[in-house]
């Protein structure tokens, strides 16, 4: 069993108090980061929810080659920053490339390794060597037991500081499917365990140029993973996701977070009472 640690001011470990990680898809403008972390701010004040804020700065796995990516490296790290400054909550975002990586931790409260490149030995090594904490993202092509390989690679760096997230499973061509026995088995393993969403409720490449999604299966699976273990969720969200700029048929609008983390830390509650 790993012991806590701080992302910010957010203490994460299992079986603590649940806690969130939220925001939109990608760093779209410097005005809707903040505006969206404005609104988390004080639903975390609210709610006595922790929220640690997460967007990306560079999305290098977009479906399509003319798909929007972000600002990139530099010009979302200043974002994001602000976020952390001006707002004061806690970010993390995707590192991608190991040469990313020691920039990132300059800003960056916590780093997140995306479900594609769980398993890239160079990326989880340089991450783990930064002394922040690390989300991984179990791939859709693994099952929960083999997140102990992972593990290894992160642990024989002296970083325990390691969050898991189950982001559902390929299921056919253009789906994914969860399922919640992964909470059980990855917090078995004595890591805080994090169910993501939204983008659990992705249907990848089903547009062919982008991805679709149902969004509003996204609170009904949410409430389920809870119930079953997690510790907590990831959501993105957005003002408007129709017209976001990334993932906007998986993300949340920003009206129904609220009621949803009210619902969600209810069963948590009651699930660890």
């Amino acid at each position: 069993m790993s012991k806590p640690f701080q992302i910010g001011n957010v203490t994460v470990s299992r079986n603590a108090d649940f806690f969130v990680m939220a925001g939109p898809c990608v760093v779209e403008s410097r005005e809707l980061v903040l505006e969206v972390a404005r609104f988390l701010k004080d639903t975390a004040a609210q709610l006595d929810i922790p929220i640690i804020f997460k967007s990306s700065y560079d999305k290098a796995n977009r479906t399509s080659l003319s798909s929007f990516r972000g600002p990139g490296l530099e010009g979302g790290l200043e974002i994001l920053g602000l976020v952390k400054k001006d707002v004061g909550l806690p970010v993390i975002s995707d590192v991608h490339l190991p040469e990313q990586v020691k920039k990132a931790a300059g800003v960056l409260d916590a780093l997140q390794i995306p479900a594609f490149l769980c398993r890239q030995t160079d990326l989880l090594l340089e991450a783990a060597q930064t002394g922040r904490p690390i989300n991984i993202k179990k791939g859709q092509f693994l099952s929960p037991m083999e997140m102990t390989q992972v593990i290894e690679k992160v642990t024989s760096a002296g970083n325990y500081k390691i969050l898991l997230t189950e982001r559902g499973t390929t299921f056919g061509y253009n789906n994914l499917v969860v399922d919640m026995r992964s909470l059980h088995i990855m917090g078995a393993l004595g890591f805080p365990v994090v169910f993501d969403a939204t983008h659990s409720v992705q249907l990848p490449g089903h547009g062919g140029t982008h991805s679709g999604g149902h969004r509003e299966m996204a609170p009904v699976l949410a409430r389920a993973a809870v119930a079953a273990g997690a510790d907590g969720v990831f959501m993105e969200v957005h003002p408007d996701p129709d017209s976001a700029l990334c993932d906007g048929p998986n993300s949340l609008p920003l009206d129904v977070v609220r009621p949803l983390l009210v619902t969600l830390k209810e069963i948590y509650n009651v699930v660890r009472r």
